[in-house]
This record gives structure tokens, C-alpha cells and sequence, in this order.
């Protein structure tokens, strides 16, 4: 595996670390710990995002023709 490859999946590893980790919902349920994980999770998301966006460039390119083929 190359080095943008362990990256990504430790990213991805974090992101799914985090949506795990969702606070449940239930009587004593606090807004806050919700907004604090949901921040983490966003952040995650992004971080995931941005690699991908600035590192894996052909990959996108052939993933946008594969969407354009399903929509015609």
C-alpha cells in the first residue's frame, strides 16, 4: 500500500471512529455532547474530503465519467 493510500485510511479509520462514537438519544439526552460529536464528525468528513480532493486526481477524474455514464 503507498503512502497516500495508509493516509486516507487512517482518515477513513478516524471518520468511522467518530460516527461510532454518536451519542444516543434518550431521556438524559444533552444537545451539547451532541453538537461536540457532531463536530468531530464533520471535521473528520472534511479532513477525508480534502485528501482525497488534493491526492488522488485521476481517480476523480475517472469517478466523474463513471457518474456522467450512469445519468445519461
Amino acid at each position: 500500500m503507498d503512502k497516500r493510500t495508509k493516509v486516507l485510511v487512517g482518515l477513513l479509520k478516524q471518520l468511522v471512529s467518530n460516527l461510532q462514537g454518536a451519542p444516543y438519544p434518550g431521556e438524559d439526552f444533552e444537545p451539547e455532547l451532541y453538537r461536540i460529536w457532531y463536530e468531530h464528525c464533520q471535521k473528520s468528513a472534511v479532513d477525508c474530503f480534502e485528501y482525497l480532493e488534493a491526492n488522488f486526481e485521476d481517480e476523480k477524474k475517472e469517478f466523474s465519467k463513471s457518474l456522467e455514464k450512469m445519468f445519461k
